[in-house]
């Protein structure tokens, strides 16, 4: 797992850090004379674990925000919770062959990451996979975003995602990226095994190399199409959302 020093931002985030990675929270400011309930119960939960606690001025805080809201909290945080390739495999051994991975090939957006990590979290997945270059990384806005779901899930940077692709097949993954022209449906797959569902950014969607290294490339039905031809795809952050609560749905049917 990397590491690296980092501020987060927002009151879900800083909440979820000092809950979930208290050891790895080096210091929380706090906007001085703010009223907001949750800032004193991140206060205090922050004390209860032994965390620095400063109440600073809001200029300071928008200082380390970098023009990020920060609801009038900041934490100062000494590691941030990506994996590496390497790791992505004990994560599917420890899976038992249940593994149900995301892939986001080239999203560029904070918020849409941000938002598909929140989806992930709420899923169960167990990893997020997104490319080292051309894509968006976990930074202050996508930790916001999540509302703290960025420290609850493994985040898998890949040097190589088609590698990493082909790496997951070797361990019995089944690799189903979705494009909105393909011609089987994301409700005819049996999502109950070791899955991982690919998707692409915002602009091109996947990338030819990505396609060329998924079993089956699938998409999501969407009738509205005839009715309405100018919406043609779906937000990433929704598409996420739709395709790895189908795999749940299945798992607990």
């Amino acid at each position: 797992m990397s590491k690296q020093n980092q501020w987060i931002v927002g009151i879900n985030a800083v909440a979820a850090a000092v809950e979930h990675d208290a050891t790895h929270v080096r210091e929380v400011l706090l906007e001085a004379g703010a009223k907001n309930p949750r800032l004193a119960e991140i206060e205090t939960a922050a004390r209860r674990k032994d965390i620095d606690v400063r109440r600073v001025a809001q200029q300071a805080l928008d200082g380390v925000a970098g023009g990020v809201r920060h609801q009038g909290v900041a934490a100062r945080y000494a590691a941030a919770k990506t994996w590496d390739e390497h790791d992505l495999a004990e994560l599917v051994a420890q899976a038992g062959g249940k593994a149900l991975i995301l892939v986001l090939d080239g999203v560029q957006d904070p918020h849409n990451l941000g938002a598909c990590l929140r989806s992930a979290a709420a899923a169960g997945v167990t990893a997020v996979v997104i490319p080292k270059d051309k894509a968006v990384q976990v930074n202050a806005t996508v930790r916001k975003t999540s509302a703290g779901a960025a420290d609850s899930v493994p985040v898998v940077r890949a040097t190589n995602l088609a590698r990493c692709l082909a790496d997951l097949q070797k361990q019995g993954v089944w690799i189903y990226g979705l494009v909105g022209e393909a011609d089987a449906s994301l409700y005819q797959l049996d999502l109950t095994g070791n899955v991982a569902l690919v998707l692409g950014g915002e602009g091109d969607g996947l990338r030819r190399l990505t396609r060329e290294h998924c079993d089956q490339l699938v998409s999501i039905p969407m009738p509205g199409v005839q009715v309405s031809p100018g919406v043609e795809s779906l937000n990433v952050s929704v598409a996420t959302g739709v395709c790895l609560f189908e795999a749940v749905r299945q798992r607990f049917s």
